[in-house]
């Protein structure tokens, strides 16, 4: 059995997440000993583990979740797992469109940046106009 503390150890987590996803059930409530000190098997680890890397891979909780319940009913079919991946894949798709075509601006404007007076500054003219953008990147980092 491993404290709450070990278990943040090994699986990379934060304490304070533990509890919180405690709060939230995603992981289920622990075990406690006589003194009231939560204690967590083999199930649990694998459990958080499960959750960690589902985070580490982009899944919103709500996803997350999803994919719990999946696991924990293993006769459901398999496609509404691969539904909840193709809804992440696609959302990682966009994010890295986005973050291309920002990629894209950036390389513009400190290649167009004649390197002189900041009046005459290219990427401080680009950042107050959005119109000298050639890329369309709305939403990213608002």
């Amino acid at each position: 059995m491993l404290t709450i503390g070990n278990l943040a150890k090994k699986t990379g987590t934060k304490v304070q997440t533990i509890r919180y996803y405690e709060q939230i059930e995603l992981m289920p409530e622990p075990g406690r000993t006589e003194g009231g000190q939560r204690r967590y098997g083999d199930a649990e680890l694998d459990r958080l583990s499960f959750i960690r890397h589902s985070r580490q891979l982009g899944f919103s909780l709500d996803a997350i979740r999803e994919l719990l319940d999946l696991g924990d009913h293993p006769n459901r079919p398999c496609h509404e797992a691969d539904a909840i991946a193709r809804r992440q894949l696609k959302q990682v798709e966009r994010r890295i469109a986005r973050l291309e075509a920002l990629r894209t601006e950036l390389n513009r404007m400190v290649h167009e940046c004649s390197g002189g007076r900041t009046a005459d500054c290219r990427v401080l003219e680009v950042l107050r106009d959005h119109a000298a953008c050639l890329t369309d990147h709305d939403g990213i980092g608002a």
